[in-house]
């Protein structure tokens, strides 16, 4: 697989691992700001571990037309999400090793209203970036790109909650890493970037870095 120097993703409310190792692979990173919102789509859903097995948080939105931009998508605040999802979140990570290093700050989302879904999220990632001490080169799209647009590598649709909306990525290796309730369920590949941060701390970005395969790496600087 060639792949091109830049990644093109969607805005993600707390992504799953594969989407974060694109922050190591690609030199440049393009988030979509000008699509029409897709339900049902990591855009506003992530994945985390509970001892029920795994459990998806929906941020609730209001779509009052039938389109609307994503970046212009008003969150639901009628609704006590950030309360539940909050009580979910310290129910399934309390007892990981890193979660009381990480939760005075992690909390602050829960406690503040956000009125766009674009905004909050990007908010909550630069959160993680910083705890993962990367500083990714990224931009967002002045217009919509549009699918099959050269120069890009697309994963706007293909990381994705549902599998038979998954496309096969070659890139992406998940490693092993140590994950609670794994005695009940076994390792679960793919959650939330917090299920990694909160269970491997400062170790996270080297369990990041082992999950993109290594032949990307080599392909993707022009190597031998």
């Amino acid at each position: 697989m060639q792949i091109s120097s830049t990644a093109l993703l969607s805005v993600a409310y707390l992504a799953p691992v594969q989407y974060y190792t694109k922050f190591f692979l690609y030199d440049k990173i393009l988030i979509e700001a000008n699509e029409n919102f897709q339900k049902q789509s990591f855009r506003n859903r992530c994945n985390i571990l509970s001892a029920n097995g795994v459990l998806p948080l929906t941020i609730p939105v209001l779509k009052e037309e039938p389109k609307v931009k994503t970046k212009e998508l008003r969150i639901d605040n009628s609704l006590e999400w950030q309360k539940n999802h909050w009580t979910s979140i310290e129910s399934a990570y309390s007892s990981s090793p890193f979660f009381e290093f990480y939760m005075d700050e992690f909390i602050f989302f829960y406690n503040r209203k956000f009125k766009y879904l674009f905004d909050f999220n990007m908010k909550i990632q630069q959160y993680i970036f910083n705890q993962l001490e990367i500083l990714p080169h990224i931009a967002l799209s002045d217009q919509f790109i549009e699918p099959g647009t050269s120069g890009y590598d697309d994963y706007r649709e293909s990381i994705h909650p549902k599998r038979r909306k998954q496309r096969a990525d070659p890139t992406f290796k998940p490693a092993f890493y140590y994950q609670v309730f794994q005695d009940r369920y076994g390792f679960i590949q793919n959650l939330s970037i917090i299920d990694l941060l909160f269970n491997e701390g400062p170790n996270a970005e080297n369990i990041l870095k082992q999950s993109v395969d290594p032949n990307s790496f080599i392909r993707h600087k022009g190597e031998k």
